[in-house]
């Protein structure tokens, strides 16, 4: 049995599936950033996660420079959400920089680079409905990771959580759980090292790959033209499609 034909028959294989009825947006236009607040918004509540106080689900790290908002929608729906900030030494802005400093300027002061998701938000309607959701709405932190060849991705998130991500992401803890005052609830800060894990996050879950004209076309500020697409269409199947070539040509 090929790779291909074991991939289609695979949970990865069928949000492959899904992935190919996808597409991401990044959100630039002040009528889409009000699609996201509202999403957010729906999503937090929800799930009673919403930060305390919280008057509006638009923050002024929406508006940061390294900041990048993806909205995904399904068949032309917004369905989820997620904003992917690129860290460095010389930008410390994102969200995981409020909730835990002391870390992440630990990280930054060695040199390192991040990409920090958050805001992470899935319509409840379509949740439970579509469990490829939460890895397809965090493809673009991956995309990110390798775009600007970043050492971690973290994840500050609720404990509950934390399983998915050491699964799913080979992420490390640490921070142990704690109680933040922003939420009012406990967080656990996470980091995948994302250079020594992305070989085998491919091999594994290869609808997180793609090719470099969808990396830049996602991340780059100075886009062919000057116009941002309107929408961005994965290419995880062709670059899947490519590492298989290379596979059966040089076993």
């Amino acid at each position: 049995m090929t790779y291909m034909s074991t991939l289609k028959n695979s949970f990865a294989g069928k949000l492959m599936e899904v992935l190919d009825h996808v597409e991401y947006r990044r959100i630039e236009s002040s009528e889409d950033m009000e699609d996201v607040a509202r999403l957010r918004y729906k999503a937090y509540k929800a799930h009673a996660v919403l930060p305390v106080a919280a008057k509006t689900m638009i923050d002024a790290i929406d508006f940061d420079e390294q900041a990048y908002i993806f909205g995904v929608y399904y068949y032309e729906e917004l369905v989820s959400t997620v904003r992917v900030h690129h860290v460095t030494p010389d930008h410390r802005v994102c969200q995981s920089t409020g909730i835990f400093p002391d870390e992440i300027h630990a990280f930054l002061d060695a040199g390192m680079t991040l990409i920090d998701p958050a805001r992470f938000a899935i319509d409840p309607d379509f949740e439970l409905e579509m469990p490829a959701l939460p890895y397809l709405t965090l493809r673009p932190a991956i995309v990110a990771a390798i775009y600007f060849n970043a050492d971690r991705v973290m994840q500050h998130i609720r404990p509950a959580h934390a399983a998915f991500y050491k699964r799913v992401f080979y992420a490390d803890t640490i921070v142990p759980p704690r109680m933040t005052e922003t939420y009012g609830f406990e967080l656990t800060l996470l980091a995948s090292r994302s250079k020594e894990i992305r070989g085998k996050l491919m091999e594994r879950y290869p609808f997180f790959d793609s090719e470099p004209y969808e990396r830049r076309m996602m991340f780059s500020r100075d886009v062919d033209g000057g116009t941002l697409p309107l929408t961005i269409l994965p290419t995880a199947r062709l670059a899947a499609g490519g590492r298989t070539a290379v596979r059966e040509q040089f076993g």
